[in-house]
């Protein structure tokens, strides 16, 4: 009964304390598209995806009703970071749904223009004068939703101190955008010293922590070990205690009211430490007291080993070391010269590579669909005499023939087939992450179906006669940029590069950028008119640094761009089914391909090979 009674009762208090308006409640799945469309029409970057907020902690004072419902504690704001949109799953701020239908659209051309800079009050009113700039027809919108919402927000004559003054900062902001007269610039404003702004975003938790992070990177530096991955600005009451249990080991307690608590300092010796669970933070959270103690160890005694890189003497052998890469800075959109460095490696030790029967006889199958291209006359459009009308041609002759009459007794409306010599080169770039060690089937891992890819193009470009290259490529930070050879433009295919491509094996992480502006920079150096570069990878970007996320696809593009300017034509091939939420902001629309089924890796990179030479 007592339970019964207990969740009737909180229902009604929550029911009752809760200041959303259930009846005008707008979901984000109904106002997904339209959001998007005004995202991108604002200049939003289209890799940046659409998500549910989180709820998090949020400022202001409560309600009396709140207080004993032990509510508005948290909200799902909406906020902006470097990889996504997190909006609320549903907006019932407002009384009508139009008002909150307007909301989620206002939040959209918002994070257009949004850009982390100053600090959160700086940031929102710079992009807020922004987006009404961009958008006029935005503004009787937003007087409303800024009417609307001053209205719902605390008395700040009800407040006192630090809190009216933020608060009638926040109303002058919202109210008046363009005039900065009444901001202090020496006030520190943050999104827990007020009630929660619905027109404006939060910042992330990164952003949130960021100054934190720098200040306490060097500190971080000398204790390899501190825990960076769970950081929160919550202060807590610490106090000092010995290490009592060391000074008499075999003292048992036999008291009931001497057992300590879980909550009080216990020291568990172990012969190796624990592993970190990632739940440092909320076993802090709930704990009154943090007791702290010394441990007996100084920072001197620790030793830090990287188990990520092998030994000098099992790794590949250096071929060129120390070259130097610039990289594309997206948040500074700057590309910072010598940032990267790589080097050429090739592989130590690799046993004589035998392909299995069923891929010698694809081999063969497809080389000889390849040596077709050898004799292939070409089609060429708009001459003069031919032996075939070219229907384009045609249509662009009889429309500026009525456009603009004058006499030319030869138009330029045929086609003929006509010999041509080929001055094609390609460059294979292979993604041999630490990703391609999953299973691709059953039957193979990804590795697997790289290598059979590689040996059975290398076999159909050989009967084909075009010069080309293949390199695998892998990173660990931007310092270690890791380039495989496995054959070069003046090697002939023989037994040692099979062996090459027979020993690939899984190997870090995926510096996408560095890996193209190094082929690139190899393939400047040929004489041929067509030159390719087929990258043939399983994912996106990434690295251990800030190279994941938004960082990657960015300097990725970028050097996509940076190929195309050198006259080169970079082609992605992957098996990753979702590269087409990201390829064609990198690639362009025509510029990749996808194989859903990695079985087909090997048809399908011959068939974009002869689609790429046949083109013009």
């Amino acid at each position: 009964m007592e339970e019964l009674v207990g969740r009737v009762w909180h229902k009604l208090i929550t029911r009752v304390s809760g200041s959303e308006f259930d009846a005008a409640r707008v979901s984000l799945d109904e106002m997904r598209r339209p959001i998007e469309m005004m995202f991108r029409a604002g200049g939003g970057s289209p890799l940046l995806r659409l998500r549910e907020a989180a709820n998090q902690n949020r400022g202001g004072p409560r309600g009396w009703l709140q207080r004993i419902a032990g509510s508005g504690t948290e909200a799902a704001l909406p906020q902006l970071d470097a990889d996504s949109l997190a909006l609320p799953a549903s907006l019932a701020v407002f009384d009508t749904r139009e008002l909150n239908r307007a909301l989620y659209l206002w939040l959209a051309a918002l994070a257009a223009f949004h850009d982390t800079a100053e600090g959160w009050l700086a940031d929102n009113i710079r992009a807020t004068r922004d987006a009404l700039a961009a958008f006029p027809g935005l503004r009787s919108r937003y007087r409303r939703l800024c009417a609307a919402h001053v209205a719902q927000r605390p008395d700040p004559g009800a407040l006192t101190g630090p809190a009216a003054r933020a608060e009638q900062t926040v109303r002058a902001a919202l109210s008046e955008p363009d005039n900065d007269a009444w901001i202090d610039p020496d006030a520190a404003l943050q999104l827990a010293d007020v009630a929660p702004v619905w027109l404006w975003l939060s910042p992330s938790a990164a952003e949130r922590t960021s100054a934190q992070a720098r200040s306490s990177s060097d500190a971080q530096a000398a204790a390899p070990d501190t825990n960076q991955s769970q950081k929160d600005n919550k202060r807590r009451h610490a106090t000092e205690t010995d290490d009592l249990q060391n000074r008499a080991p075999l003292v048992m307690f036999f008291k009931a009211e001497s057992i300590l608590s879980w909550s009080e300092y216990v020291r568990v010796n172990r012969d190796t430490d624990d592993d970190d669970d990632g739940m440092a933070l909320t076993a802090a959270n709930d704990m009154q007291t943090l007791a702290i103690a010394p441990d007996g160890r100084t920072s001197a005694a620790r030793v830090k080993f990287d188990l990520d890189l092998p030994s000098a003497a099992q790794d590949d052998i250096p071929v060129v070391t120390g070259i130097r890469l610039p990289e594309w800075n997206w948040k500074k959109q700057t590309l910072e010269p010598d940032r990267c460095s790589a080097q050429l490696q090739v592989v130590r030790s690799a046993a004589p590579y035998v392909a299995a029967p069923e891929l010698r006889a694809t081999a063969r199958r497809v080389r000889r669909q390849l040596e077709a291209l050898r004799a292939l006359p070409r089609r060429s459009h708009g001459e003069t005499s031919g032996d075939e009308l070219d229907l384009d041609a045609w249509v662009r002759h009889i429309t500026s023939e009525r456009a603009a009459p004058h006499r030319n007794t030869e138009a330029p409306v045929f086609s003929r087939l006509h010999d041509t010599e080929r001055s094609l080169a390609c460059l294979l770039l292979a993604d041999l992450s630490l990703s391609t060690a999953s299973w691709a089937n059953n039957d193979a891992q990804i590795i697997d179906v790289i290598r059979d890819a590689l040996y059975v193009f290398g076999e159909a470009l050989t009967g084909l006669g075009d010069p080309f290259a293949m390199l695998g490529f892998s990173s660990v930070k931007r310092h270690n940029i890791r380039m495989q050879l496995l054959k070069g433009f003046n090697e002939p295919w023989n037994d040692s590069v099979r062996s090459r491509v027979g020993a690939i094996k899984p190997g870090y992480y995926t510096r996408m950028g560095a890996a193209l502006r190094f082929a690139t920079m190899e393939m400047k150096l040929r004489p041929e008119r067509q030159r390719l570069v087929l990258l043939l990878t399983d994912g996106k970007p990434n690295d251990l640094d800030v190279y994941e996320g938004r960082w990657g696809l960015e300097d990725t593009r970028a050097a996509v761009i940076e190929a195309r300017a050198a006259g080169l034509l970079p082609y992605c091939v992957t098996i990753d089914r979702e590269g087409h939420d990201y390829l064609p902001h990198l690639f362009g629309p025509k510029g990749y391909a996808i194989v859903h089924h990695p079985a087909d890796l090997v048809s399908k990179l011959s068939t974009v090979y002869v689609n790429l030479a046949t083109s013009k």
